[in-house]
């Protein structure tokens, strides 16, 4: 990757609320320079998309957030970011284990459960991004987690050794800055295509569950947008949906 700045911030805390919501604070009173990083021990309100929380024990996973300033790049296409990200995770797995997947529209999957999650917030000027704050959680060395969690998994649970979380930080940066310069030198398609060979519960039949109630169908494409479109089999109907508006069923 491109050497990033040296004046950018690196500000690690024993404790935050959320790493997203400080450094979107920072970016208002400051506004650093790109690839400057917030890093927490714990998170007290630890964030998921559309208002998910994000549970994890103190010291043991990798949570920071990340701030990119993606010039010219459409707020209509900021869906973009979701699969650089997701795709700069599944890369930095895949050096210690097999059978990671990304699960529409940006979990991370080892076989059925999950390891990591990401939260991604725009700042919009106009119809283009200024400014995005990337909050990644990433399970690495915890090895117990609450009972009503439905499927977590963490890297040492699954490799059965102790990991450095630091080292984990400074191989993801290394594919993230990667795919976001494949980006910006316009190998969007390519990115595209590569996300969607990644999915989870790609290229088959499986069940799912909308408003309506469960169907099968099998995963069509995902669009720039970050629509989900599924093909049906019994009706062979295309469906498209947002992010909460339809369930993977087990």
């Amino acid at each position: 990757m491109e050497k990033l700045s040296n004046e950018r911030r690196i500000i690690r805390l024993e404790e935050t609320d959320s790493t997203n919501r400080y450094l979107k604070q920072l970016v208002r009173e400051e506004r650093p320079e790109e690839g400057s990083l917030v890093i927490a021990d714990y998170q007290t309100e630890g964030r998921g998309q559309m208002g998910n929380s994000w549970y994890s024990g103190r010291g043991d996973n990798l949570l920071f957030s990340l701030l990119i300033y993606p010039r010219q790049l459409p707020a209509n296409e900021s869906f973009i970011l979701s699969r650089v990200t997701s795709l700069a995770l599944k890369n930095l797995l895949d050096s210690f284990t097999d059978d990671i997947r990304i699960k529409w529209p940006n979990d991370i999957y080892w076989k059925d459960k999950k390891i990591a999650g990401i939260l991604i917030e725009n700042d919009i000027q106009g119809k283009e991004i200024d400014n995005t704050v990337i909050g990644i959680g990433l399970n690495v060395n915890q090895q117990i987690f609450p009972v009503d969690l439905a499927n977590p998994v963490s890297l040492r649970q699954i490799t059965g050794i102790q990991h450095n979380r630091e080292h984990l930080l400074e191989l993801f940066m290394r594919e993230f800055f990667l795919l976001y310069r494949d980006l910006q030198e316009g190998l969007k398609m390519d990115i595209e295509d590569e996300y969607m060979l990644d999915l989870y519960r790609v290229n088959d039949y499986y069940w799912f569950e909308d408003s309506k109630g469960r169907f099968k169908a099998k995963i069509e494409t995902v669009l720039s947008s970050g629509h989900l479109v599924l093909r049906t089999l019994d009706s062979d109907e295309e469906r498209r949906y947002t992010f909460k508006e339809v369930s993977f069923m087990n």
